[in-house]
């Protein structure tokens, strides 16, 4: 069997070596803060990203590991197959970007581990780049559209209410898309997605609100997911 693993240029046993272990991990490490910074400064998720960008060195960091130690043995890279089939993730990933920065931890990890620093480090250095320039150009775009939330009860119907805040709205915004709405006894909840020409406009239009409806909650969100007013 090995003979003709080496037939197929797969004799399965590579030097490991110590130094490159901790030269790669010393990379790595570096990568990863950079990572994690990359993302808690351009990330958009909704999600606690403090908590994920945590996460994210400790999978860089264990994916190299995991693959210096493979690739000396091709029993172990068999063996890894069957150990991973077997591992299930019960927490789902709520947002496509968070997927993303972890295939980039992920990947990182298996260029290092497989000792190839300089194209590991420029791909990296690429992604992240090209990563930031879009997200600066696509911000300048939707920095205008956040969410208004409001909640009020009264003894107006739902769609006298309901009417009453789409008049507001229209007097103050570019344009405003109703998300959802929700009709209880003597109140309603509504999610609107406005266009702004500035935030400026919001005060103005948080004291509209108010003074038409005395009782009136009010949350403004945009897509960072910091609470407005």
């Amino acid at each position: 069997m090995p003979q003709e693993l080496e037939i197929f240029g797969a004799s399965g046993d590579a030097p490991f070596s110590s130094t490159e272990l901790i030269l790669n991990l010393a990379i790595g490490l570096v990568l990863a803060v950079i990572l994690r910074w990359h993302f808690l400064r351009f990330g958009s998720t909704l999600s606690n990203r403090d908590e994920l960008g945590g996460v994210l060195p400790f999978i860089l960091l264990t994916t190299i590991l995991i693959i210096t130690v493979v690739k000396t043995s091709l029993a172990l890279s068999l063996g890894l197959v069957g150990a991973l089939s077997i591992v299930r993730f019960r927490t789902p990933i709520k947002e496509p970007e968070e997927l993303a920065y972890l295939f980039i931890a992920i990947a990182i990890g298996l260029g290092l581990g497989a000792n190839q620093a300089l194209p590991t480090t420029l791909a990296a250095t690429f992604i992240l780049l090209a990563m930031s320039l879009i997200k600066r150009f696509t911000r300048r775009e939707s920095a205008k559209n956040l969410y208004l939330s409001v909640s009020l009860s009264g003894q107006q119907s739902g769609q006298s209410q309901l009417d009453s805040i789409n008049e507001l709205l229209g007097q103050h915004v570019v344009s405003s898309d109703l998300r959802r709405f929700d009709e209880r006894s003597g109140g309603l909840e509504a999610t609107y997605l406005l266009d702004i020409n500035s935030t400026g406009v919001l005060t103005a239009l948080s004291n509209d609100l108010r003074a038409q409806f005395p009782e009136i909650g009010i949350t403004f969100l945009d897509q960072n997911g910091m609470p407005g007013i």
